[in-house]
């Protein structure tokens, strides 16, 4: 079993060398394919710090795609297009993956080879999926994807063959993207997510209001409407619960609204 890990890169010159540290320091460093960084039309010093960093690596398998800018999901599925290895492992970069994290997710799938799908907890966080708490591996349901969307895109990993089948990033949705992307996986395929750290996001900076595309309150609450919407027209989702949605993401939208004018 290997993995691609596809790290879509956008003005990242303070953060993509922590990221790249993060890959190479895993301690199931040998089940590593390749590192595919996708420079996405940086206009800062992070394309040429990338190239710096294959020089003094040159062991590293890492395959850098330079192309005009597009979006993270554009981004990503540059990466995933040219991909080899059996599992691809997503991850951001200004994000750092704990040194075990691929050694976990491995352990965890050669047990339990129904799995399609892996992701963990982040930033120190657990798992909530309203009231209830996730303790141990866990199957999840399209419900509670929409009730909770989990986890951060970095700690996620999935089986190749899914990319040929249901297709890839929808690079027209700049929102919830990677929800609507991770909706479809857990429609069709076993999701599971294990409750133990794997990454650090984002320096640890609050996960939504703060920057970034999460920034945009309003475009991630509209993103993730266009996500239920999606799933009621497929019949995936039943009228009623697609209402109790609509009623919770508006409620939750006015919540962090207020927070992030509190902080």
């Amino acid at each position: 079993m290997n993995f691609s890990v596809i790290i879509p890169m956008y003005n990242s010159e303070n953060t993509i060398t922590k990221t790249l540290d993060s890959v190479k320091e895993q301690t199931a460093y040998d089940r590593i394919l390749e590192i595919i960084v996708v420079n996405d039309g940086s206009t800062d010093n992070s394309l040429n710090i990338v190239k710096e960093y294959i020089l003094y690596n040159d062991d590293l398998p890492i395959i850098l795609i330079d192309k005009i800018n597009g979006g993270v999901s554009s981004a990503r599925n540059a990466g995933m297009r040219i991909s080899r290895g059996e599992w691809i492992a997503l991850l951001d970069s200004d994000d750092e993956w704990l040194s075990n994290k691929i050694e976990i997710q491995l352990k965890t799938i050669e047990k339990n080879p129904d799995i399609d799908f892996l992701g963990g907890n982040s930033n120190g966080l657990s798992l909530r999926i309203i009231f209830k708490k996730i303790d141990n591996l866990y199957k999840a349901s399209v419900k509670d994807l929409c009730l909770k969307s989990f986890p951060v895109t970095p700690a996620a990993v999935f089986r190749r063959r899914i990319i040929d089948e249901i297709g890839y990033f929808d690079e027209e949705q700049k929102y919830a993207e990677d929800g609507n992307y991770f909706l479809k996986i857990c429609t069709y395929y076993n999701y599971y997510h294990l409750p133990v750290q794997m990454v650090n996001c984002g320096g640890g900076k609050p996960s939504f209001g703060y920057s970034g595309l999460s920034a945009n309150l309003k475009g991630m609450y509209e993103g993730n409407v266009k996500n239920i919407q999606d799933l009621r027209k497929d019949s995936i989702l039943s009228l009623n619960f697609y209402l109790f949605l609509r009623i919770f993401f508006w409620s939750k939208y006015i919540r962090r609204i207020i927070i992030s004018k509190l902080r």
